[in-house]
């Protein structure tokens, strides 16, 4: 496919396909130009919690800066208004009373003007205008006097400032208007915001370093996890991450980790033993296999072939019992529960399974009515291992029997054999483990005989121990019976 020349912004603008026609190129993305969402992902925890809970504060800040100068200015108007009410009131007082005196007298710099119905001044207040009332009569028309304040520019009447003014009706047709000075507190007011202009700014600054610092210390314990992790290597022996002091999330976390890490070192060092182990038990059938064959062809005139034929196969069987043991293991062990599950008819399996051994040796003595839900075949070869394996180390007999119990199907497995000691009675399921003592006459076996019966019956939801029979051994097999 041939391509156009790209453009003069460097971009290739289309490509020309086999018929001919231009076909639209992709556009690559100039680096740069990745989203603000993008931007923000690319940044540190730190960083981005530091300018979340820095943004948070500065919208809660300004929202408390605004709530407190409109309730401060709310406050201070009310009070100025509730002040040049009572003043008006007092006024009208004295004026249905008859008692008013001109100029009117008042201490506190309020500024009164008493209009008759004429819409003439009739009283002020010392320096107050008596020419031109504060509050035209369109606008008292506008209004119905009731007391509540009004700001008025003061500039036409020579006070600096705006003033709150109150208008009050008397008798005989007359009205009090009472004014009061509001630029100290409008400049109280402008000095507050000022203040909050400069000093939210500041507070945000000081409290975002120390959100910065705060958030550091708290992350440094995961830091140091990352640390730790890093230094662990797939040779160490004992891999660890630090664990904080401090009882928290991260020492939650640290500890969980480790946990995991040492499950993880436990399930190495079972494989590398499996490994040792398997290769251990590969080591004999094949060297006899090898001897056997170097002895017949360098002996060829002399060697009872079938005798070599024999030996071999018995060795060759062995090896197939071997990987077979160990390909069933490595299946439990990816899959840890049944291949199929589906109700199995314990009585049905354990009946079946006894028939195949010597009624004379395998005496079964109860089978019980017991439906569970897994693999008729995994569960036919717990019962063959544990058959075998009794009937390899028994005196006289073998006794197999099934009870069901509320919520159970208990399989239970005797022998009069030699028994096994109480200590190693746990150990004896251990892959390739095999005891030194009469018991371990095991005929060729590896010792993975109960190993995959534990594997099995633990993949069911199951569970299997061994208790003494006197004489002898019991192996005792739970399974949860399938729900109706």
């Amino acid at each position: 496919m041939a391509a156009d020349p790209p453009g003069p912004d460097g971009h290739e603008r289309s490509a020309r396909g086999p018929d001919g026609h231009d076909r639209p190129a992709v556009a690559a993305v100039a680096p740069g130009r990745a989203g603000p969402l993008v931007w923000w992902r690319r940044k540190s925890l730190r960083f981005r919690l530091t300018a979340t809970a820095s943004a948070v504060l500065a919208l809660a800040l300004a929202a408390a800066a605004w709530i407190l100068v409109g309730a401060l200015g709310r406050a201070l108007i009310s009070s100025t208004d509730e002040l040049a009410y009572q003043r008006a009131r007092e006024v009208v007082a004295l004026a249905d009373d008859g008692r008013l005196y001109d100029p009117i007298a008042v201490s506190d710099g309020t500024i009164i003007q008493v209009l008759d119905a004429r819409e003439r001044i009739t009283h002020i207040t010392l320096g107050g205008d008596r020419l031109v009332p504060l509050v035209s009569a369109r606008e008292r028309a506008s209004e119905p006097p009731d007391g509540r304040g009004r700001f008025v520019d003061g500039g036409p009447y020579g006070i600096p400032g705006p003033l709150r003014v109150v208008v009050l009706r008397a008798d005989h047709g007359r009205t009090v208007i009472a004014a009061r000075s509001f630029k100290d507190v409008a400049d109280s007011l402008t000095t507050t915001v000022h203040t909050l202009v400069i000093g939210t700014p500041v507070l945000l600054v000081l409290l975002g370093a120390a959100s910065w610092l705060i958030i550091g210390r708290t992350l440094r314990p995961i830091d140091e996890l990352r640390r730790g992790a890093a230094e662990i290597s797939g040779t160490a022996r004992e891999r660890r991450l630090p664990v904080p002091e401090a009882r928290d999330e991260v020492h939650e976390l640290a500890t969980t980790l480790n946990d995991m890490l040492a499950r993880l070192e436990a399930a190495g060092a079972s494989q590398r033993a499996l490994v040792s182990d398997a290769a251990h038990e590969l080591r004999s059938p094949l060297a006899s296999i090898r001897l056997q064959l170097e002895v017949a062809l360098g002996h060829p005139e002399g060697q009872e072939w079938r005798e070599t034929a024999e030996g071999v196969l018995e060795d060759t069987l062995r090896l197939s019992r071997l990987a077979e043991g160990l390909l069933t293991l490595a299946r439990l062990d990816e899959r840890r529960r049944p291949a199929r599950r589906e109700p199995v008819d314990l009585g049905e399996l354990v009946g079946a399974t006894a028939g195949r051994y010597d009624g004379t040796v395998v005496k079964l003595a109860a089978a019980e009515p017991a439906v569970v839900e897994g693999d008729a075949m995994d569960l036919g070869r717990v019962l063959v291992n544990l058959l075998d394996n009794a009937v390899r180390h028994a005196g006289a007999h073998v006794g197999l029997e099934l009870r069901a119990t509320a919520s159970d199907a208990v399989i239970t497995v005797t022998d009069d054999g030699p028994g096994i000691p109480e200590a190693d009675r746990e150990r004896v399921f251990n892959r390739f483990t095999r005891l030194d003592s009469a018991r371990s006459r095991d005929e060729g076996g590896a010792g993975l005989g109960l190993a995959i019966v534990r594997e099995t019956v633990r993949a069911h939801g199951g569970s299997v121990h061994l208790e003494d029979a006197s004489p002898g051994l019991r192996a005792v097999v739970r399974l949860p019976l399938a729900r109706a």
